[in-house]
């Protein structure tokens, strides 16, 4: 790897995890973007075989670098329906660009583009294919658009490389400093200033500048260590024999080795000692949501869920098409008896990963809670809307249609009742061949 992107690796992986996001983000209601025309049913009993398998078994390929994998189902999922341009075109661009193969990629982008128009996602993928290409002012032009919602944190360092290569020193420093701030434990941002200022004659900023970078550099390596020793100490069982080794990782300024922290107390159960790093990242990144959703879900682990709920209601309003965002708000308000603002947010959840079972599960329950309030109120329209949602959401359960059933007899439609009961009577059928319990 060359040295003016050194660092580039641990950059990408800590984008690459949102990128199944940003997929569906393009695709959600409330983004501002048109969306795909089909929609396929949840539940489907022929999933492995369907858009929907495909598009799971893609997304799950490219959240884990498997990116051959990934272009595999996604090609097979616009194969059953061409008209996924933004489920399935856009991230299936995205694992060509991660295999480097990019004529095919810009094809697949230009498409998305051609149907969303110049969303930040999308150009800061052109931005940095024009920039492999040597097309600098294409690269300016696709990267400027990017930065006014920026989909990864190197979006203003990748900007700032295009106008250091097409000769631009003053914008060139300017972004690279932007991009400072808003990643400051990215080594390749003070390596390239320390060329920028180096070239310029500025000497003495050069060289600050290249020890920054270094010291970046051997801090990630530090902390890699730190992590992975911390983290087989703590599998070990204790806290307390694992505290002299973990806690040179509780550094109050540096978000990152604090999210590690917590992160491994966490994924081992010890949800108290997660709090103090988690709480302390989540106040020095108040614009991230990684960092928000850590600390929301490790109190929701604690069952403080009034505490949960306060950096998810901000998080969920600055970024309100993030998948995990809203289905762990949902789940706090669900705690919390707040079933119409859960059903909200739940509801939105499923509509940008409809793949997630254990969201579909907490929406279909709080969907037969509001239906059974509606029905008590006697308010049929309610309560029945509520119904053949829950009825969508798991097509094999009977209880829905049992009190469709029960609406339709005391409204008088005798047709539709009809109707209900016999679907209530295939589905006991069906329950009884299968085995399933009652």
């Amino acid at each position: 790897m060359p040295a003016e992107h050194s660092g580039e690796t641990n950059a990408r992986a800590q984008c690459m995890g949102a990128v199944c996001v940003l997929a569906l983000m393009l695709a959600a209601p409330g983004s501002g973007l048109t969306q795909d025309s089909s929609k396929p049913q949840a539940g489907s009993s022929a999933e492995h075989d369907s858009t929907e398998g495909h598009l799971g078994r893609g997304y799950a390929a490219l959240k884990n670098d498997r990116f051959e994998e990934a272009a595999d189902e996604f090609r097979a999922a616009l194969e059953l329906d061409p008209k996924l341009l933004l489920r399935a075109r856009f991230p299936l661009a995205v694992a060509l660009f991660e295999l480097q193969r990019p004529e095919e990629a810009r094809r697949e982008f230009e498409a998305v583009r051609k149907e969303v128009g110049d969303h930040p996602n999308v150009m800061y993928y052109m931005g940095r294919l024009d920039l492999t290409e040597g097309k600098f002012n294409d690269a300016i032009q696709e990267l400027t658009k990017a930065t006014a919602k920026p989909p990864f944190p190197d979006t203003a360092y990748y900007l700032a490389y295009a106008y250091l290569k097409r000769g631009d020193s003053a914008s060139a420093e300017k972004w690279f400093l932007e991009a400072s701030e808003l990643d400051p434990g990215d080594s390749r941002v003070e390596y390239q200033l320390g060329r920028l200022y180096r070239n310029s004659g500025r000497h003495a900023e050069a060289e600050k500048a290249f020890v920054r970078s270094e010291e970046l550099r051997r801090r990630e390596k530090e902390n890699g260590r730190l992590a992975i020793e911390c983290n087989q100490k703590v599998a070990e069982g204790s806290v307390q024999a694992a505290r002299s080794v973990c806690e040179p990782l509780f550094d109050p300024s540096d978000p990152q080795k604090l999210a590690t922290l917590g992160t491994i107390y966490g994924q081992h159960g010890f949800y108290e000692e997660a709090v103090r790093p988690l709480l302390r990242a989540a106040e020095l990144s108040p614009n991230s949501p990684q960092m928000q959703y850590n600390l929301a879900l490790d109190y929701f682990r604690l069952k403080r869920y009034e505490e949960a709920r306060v950096p998810l209601a901000k998080a969920v309003i600055r970024w309100p098409d993030l998948f995990e965002l809203n289905a762990l708000y949902g789940a706090v308000l669900y705690s919390l008896n707040e079933q119409q603002a859960a059903h909200s947010a739940l509801w939105h959840a499923h509509e940008l990963n409809p793949k997630d079972t254990e969201s579909r599960g907490l929406l279909y329950r709080v969907s037969m809670l509001l239906a059974q309030q509606s029905l008590a109120a006697r308010q049929f329209d309610v309560s029945l809307r509520y119904l053949r949602e829950a009825a969508q959401l798991r097509q094999t359960e009977i209880e829905p249609h049992r009190l469709m059933v029960e609406i339709f007899d005391a409204t008088g439609e005798g047709t539709r009742a009809a109707e209900e009961r016999k679907e209530v009577n295939r589905l006991s059928v069906e329950e009884q061949r299968q085995g399933r319990p009652k």
